[in-house]
């Protein structure tokens, strides 16, 4: 059965990044995966919280949230200081897997605020934003490398990438959108470095199981997607890629 877009199973959808988006953040980049679309911000706060003050060491934090019209149906605002949990978990993934790349003890005491706002959801926008974030967040360090005591490389010393992956209608599929993603019977998604580490694979069956074979297969997908996500982050930089 084809793909609801005739892609090819091993095929990325459309993947844009849109730099300096907003004129505030020293990081701001539109990034579309499809239809999926995430403004990833992120800021430098010259500051760490209470645990880190006198120790010469920065910190990384991320936030996640979908606006209301990014869905079919409205999706409320979290209110009162109430984040739903798959908001939670999100960001949660976003900040372990910008962590995994910046080298806090290099960044001095400032804080990297990472945030990510979906505007348009059509599957993927977990991965939409780690890959939107990483090229927001070389930007922002980029803007106080003059404050910093090494080299940027020295500070983001990888590139991350996500992607997902799934089994739909018996095939082996990338980057899911959300009818893809919705009916998968197998459901993956896998977050590296652009130098083939991995950071994190979350995999499950919908009502279905898989095979070794099967995960080794899916990840082999995946990976082959992260290094094309990675090339294009890199074409978005350019001379501001420190890699």
């Amino acid at each position: 059965m084809p793909r609801p877009d005739n892609r090819l199973p091993n095929q990325l959808r459309p993947l844009s990044f849109e730099r300096n988006y907003t004129r505030n953040a020293p990081g701001s980049v539109l990034v579309k995966m499809g239809r999926t679309t995430v403004l990833c911000t992120c800021c430098v706060e010259p500051k760490v919280p209470d645990f880190l003050v006198g120790k010469g060491k920065g910190w990384l934090t991320a936030e996640y949230g979908m606006l209301p019209g990014s869905t079919a149906t409205r999706k409320p605002r979290d209110k009162g200081g109430k984040v739903d949990g798959r908001s939670v978990e999100i960001q949660r993934l976003i900040g372990r897997s910008l962590r995994a790349v910046v080298d806090l003890s290099k960044l001095g005491e400032r804080t990297l605020w990472v945030d990510c706002d979906v505007l348009e959801a059509d599957g993927g926008t977990r991965t939409a934003a780690i890959n939107g974030a990483l090229v927001a967040l070389v930007d922002a360090v980029n803007s106080v490398k003059a404050g910093l005591s090494v080299p940027v490389r020295e500070v983001v010393h990888a590139s991350v990438a996500a992607i997902s992956v799934g089994v739909v209608d018996g095939e082996e599929r990338l980057d899911l959108e959300y009818v893809e993603d919705r009916d998968a019977e197998v459901d993956l998604n896998l977050v590296m470095t652009g130098s083939g580490q991995f950071i994190e694979v979350q995999g499950s069956g919908e009502e279905a199981t898989y095979t070794r074979k099967q995960l080794d297969r899916l990840i082999d997908l995946g990976e082959a997607g992260i290094r094309e996500i990675a090339a294009a982050q890199k074409n978005s930089l350019g001379s501001g890629w420190p890699f």
